[in-house]
């Protein structure tokens, strides 16, 4: 079903609108559709973030940050706002005292790191094995590399730090120095219209500190000697935390976070020059925005209107025509000037473990999914179906190189959050994006799926892993000289059809439920491998590692062969294939390690054993 851009935006914004301070935010639950007629979408028109247009139709980020009318209605002033979804702020200020009673020094002092050093230079860890060779052909420097040892008589501001560099600068770097192209695209991200204050103007929400956990707003001064409520651990770095905080609070809204914004604005620029470590960035942009929470700094619901606010503006930067030549120069430097640093295997550096706290992909997830939602209740619509925003396939543009730009949105869409956050449910659905799955490829195959790798071109079109538990009534082909790895728990029902290149079975149930057809190429079955229907092998090869026991591969239906087998093995006798029915005979069969081979078809099965 396609849905109008107009539908659309009726439909989330619905029960939005509210009136809010000083008439930034204007309507009613009932009319708030009414007030967004035609918009266009935030990546058309994010040059209006400015802070002389604060309203929901004029202000492209407060518009698609406008989910939060749902749950909170601004009042007149900063402190007569009303709570609309009591469950949602509720478990929102929750956690937050919890997060802040429980935290330990070590936590603090990081938290206190990530306030004060550079986001751009913070975000540059997501890197991994990569960090110190970016940083130091970028001449990025910090002058915060750990947390005071008690509470200073100022706050502390970051600074290069004596001897540094010739040349030397905070955050992303010098733009002159052998990554200057890399380091002007993240400055380009964080430019002029990335900024949060205007939404956070707009919506007034209290910092954690100025709200109970009720959710009664605390005027500044009423509740202890500092004036804040009971947010804060009994540790040295709290007092210094509590130096920086505004004491204009109609001036110091909480939603967006704008430590979040950058965090991840800079994590997403690096992701796109540097898509070898996508998803850590990812991971890394998220963890360092959870450190706005342990420090007390802000709620859940403000890191999540970070977080969506900075993935919008990426993508309309990104998109811009104006950036189009910055943002190829940047990928090429970046992958240039490490590729000759880390001795010519740009992956493989990235991935070698050493000095890397993002290093295992399980770990990760379990550090980074939970705070796309915070695990806050659901009590917006279930099941609405998610829609790309327009522009947004450019995030993946060099993570996945080898896909047309419809099917990077076919990604971003299978892999989404579902419904029900009324935040990330917010017009044109920025919040649903869930670009940590999105690294690791479709969801769900909804249609047959032509994938054309070049392993020429190098990099992920030459070679790329699909992780996710790919389910959906389509199919799989592949084509191209690169190779495609499968390591889901796939469910896909319309089969599989290698035709070129090579196509790696990970898991048993890598290739879905359908037929699997191999007509060029080499399907390669380092484990074990059960095809849910028929195999037909017209060509190409089979490529299996014989089993101590069971079969490399068994097929539910008849298997058809013809074509190649290549079977690795130490030796003595396996089952490569066990079929209801085997026809045909492979025309050739290769033995790894210069070992001979000798074949025994049954009417079930072909069985092999290995001599030398």
């Amino acid at each position: 079903m396609i849905v109008s851009r107009r539908t659309l935006l009726r439909a989330t914004a619905a029960g939005l609108a509210a009136p809010t301070a000083a008439g930034l935010l204007t309507g009613s639950p009932a009319s708030a559709a009414a007030t967004l007629p035609g918009v266009e979408s935030f990546v058309a028109t994010y040059k209006t973030n400015v802070s002389t247009d604060l309203t929901v139709a004029g202000n492209a980020a407060v518009r698609i940050l406008s989910g939060m009318r749902r749950l909170w209605r601004t009042g007149a002033e900063w402190n007569t706002g009303t709570v609309l979804d009591h469950a949602v702020l509720r478990a929102n200020i929750r956690h937050v005292a919890k997060v802040t009673r429980a935290r330990t020094p070590q936590q603090a002092a990081r938290a206190f790191i990530q306030d004060r050093q550079h986001q751009s230079y913070a975000a540059a860890a997501g890197l991994g094995p990569l960090t110190a060779l970016y940083r130091e052909g970028a001449l990025a420097v910090t002058g915060i590399t750990t947390a005071p040892d008690g509470t200073p008589p100022t706050k502390i501001d970051d600074a290069v730090p004596a001897g540094a560099p010739a040349g030397a600068a905070l955050g992303a770097g010098s733009v002159t120095s052998a990554l200057g192209a890399v380091v002007t695209l993240v400055n380009t991200l964080r430019g002029p219209f990335s900024s949060g204050n205007p939404a956070k103007t707009a919506y007034q929400y209290p910092r954690p500190w100025r709200m109970t956990e009720s959710n009664r707003v605390v005027d500044t001064g009423t509740v202890d000697a500092l004036g804040y409520p009971v947010y804060d651990s009994p540790v040295t770095v709290a007092a210094q935390l509590l130096r920086q905080r505004s004491t204009t609070p109609a001036e110091d809204g909480g939603l967006p976070s704008g430590h979040t914004n950058a965090f991840h604005l800079a994590a997403l620029a690096y992701a796109y020059a540097i898509p070898e470590r996508f998803q850590e960035l990812i991971t890394a942009a998220l963890d360092l925005s959870d450190t706005r929470i342990v420090s007390g700094m802000h709620s859940p619901i403000d890191v999540i209107g970070g977080r969506i606010l900075a993935t919008a503006l990426a993508a309309a930067i990104l998109n811009d025509p104006a950036n189009a030549q910055l943002k190829a120069q940047a990928r090429e430097q970046a992958r240039t000037y490490l590729t000759a640093r880390a001795g010519g295997d740009l992956f493989a550096f990235a991935h070698n473990g050493t000095g890397d706290d993002y290093r295992d992909r399980a770990a990760n997830a379990r550090l980074a999914l939970p705070k796309l939602t915070y695990d806050l209740p659901r009590t917006g619509a279930r099941g609405v179906p998610m829609m790309v925003p327009a522009g947004a396939e450019v995030l993946l543009e060099t993570r996945l190189p080898y896909l047309t730009a419809e099917q990077r949105r076919e990604v971003l869409r299978t892999t989404a959050l579902e419904s029900g956050h009324p935040l990330l449910d917010g017009p044109e659905f920025w919040g649903r994006l869930n670009l940590f799955a999105a690294a690791d490829g479709y969801g769900a195959f909804d249609r047959t799926v032509q994938v054309v790798m070049d392993a020429a071109a190098g990099g992920f079109a030459a070679a790329d892993t699909w992780r996710n538990d790919i389910g959906g009534r389509g199919g799989l082909v592949k084509s191209g000289s690169g190779t495609l790895t499968l390591t889901g728990g796939n469910d896909y029902r319309g089969g599989t059809r290698l035709r070129a290149g090579t196509l790696v079975a990970g898991t048993v149930d890598a290739l879905g439920r359908g037929d699997v057809e191999v007509t060029g190429g080499e399907l390669r079955v380092p484990g074990a491998l059960r095809v849910r229907g028929r195999y037909d092998q017209r060509a190409g090869a089979l490529a299996v590692t014989a089993p101590a026991r069971g079969a490399a591969v068994t097929v539910e239906d008849e298997a058809v062969l013809a074509g190649t087998l290549t079977v690795d093995g130490r030796g003595g006798e396996a089952t490569v294939l066990r079929a209801r029915r085997v026809r045909g005979r492979f025309a050739r069969v290769v033995a790894t390690g210069g070992r001979r081979a000798t074949v025994t078809y049954t009417r079930t099965e072909v069985r092999i054993r290995l001599h030398g």
